[in-house]
């Protein structure tokens, strides 16, 4: 039997992180919760969750600090971003922050924890992978598109020989571009693939990614040479050279 999933609620706003206790706990989950970044750090720190739910304003450190904190720590941790106003998700959106999905309020009890259950689920599956790959894989192999390299089973990824540093879904979405080179992927079926879900509205999420990726990966991100838009369509990563006709 698998033992209960721990996720700690950090969220200032008394009667939201209430509701939202309530609920998880109703769902099956094990609950902390606080209301401030710096003490949100130590119990991760020190009971090491499986799901973090970060409100991104806090007294102390931000949600957006203390995920960089902790991603600066080695800890790719599941987080699930609260945000209240379309000027904070803009900041969401635009900076390097790590988490791996968001919520913007007001937001329905049951979209919150079909995002917790799908993060959940894709940090087992991936950790399933990871194990199995270890055993049977063989670890020297890698997928090569030009001069990007990327090493499924370690997890590593470098262009021009330069190693790169994705947060886990980020590793995850230029994993399957890489392994479907020239497929071309609309946004609902990327959000499908590799958040674990689809939800309308939220397909700006993936944009957000491919953007970071570009950020990471391109030499120049404004004229992308490895993940290409289809306009109208979607997303590829480009066929390895040699094979386009």
């Amino acid at each position: 039997m698998n033992a209960m999933k721990q996720i700690l609620i950090a969220e200032d706003q008394t009667d939201i992180r209430d509701l939202l206790a309530l609920n998880l706990r109703g769902a099956g989950y094990g609950v902390s919760e606080t209301r401030d970044g710096p003490s949100a750090l130590a119990l991760q720190t020190t009971a090491g969750h499986d799901l973090l739910v970060l409100d991104l304003m806090m007294p102390g450190l931000d949600g957006l600090e203390v995920c960089k904190t902790l991603r600066a720590r080695g800890d790719h941790t599941p987080i699930l971003m609260l945000t209240a106003k379309s000027t904070e998700l803009d900041r969401v959106l635009g900076l390097e922050l790590g988490a791996d999905d968001y919520l913007t309020k007001p937001f329905s009890i049951a979209e919150l924890l079909a995002r917790v259950k799908a993060l959940l689920r894709r940090s087992e599956l991936l950790r399933a992978a990871q194990a199995a790959q270890s055993q049977a894989a063989d670890t020297s192999v890698w997928l090569v598109n030009g001069e990007l390299e990327i090493q499924q089973v370690k997890r590593v990824a470098r262009v021009r020989g330069m190693a790169l540093d994705f947060t886990a879904l980020e590793f995850d979405l230029l994993l399957h571009f890489a392994q479907h080179p020239g497929h071309v992927f609309s946004r609902g079926q990327l959000l499908n693939a590799v958040w674990g879900y689809t939800h309308d509205g939220y397909e700006h999420t993936v944009t957000t990614h491919i953007n970071r990726l570009r950020a990471k990966l391109e030499a120049d991100p404004l004229r992308p040479e490895f993940i290409l838009t289809v306009r109208g369509a979607g997303y590829k990563m480009r066929e390895r050279p040699g094979t386009e006709p």
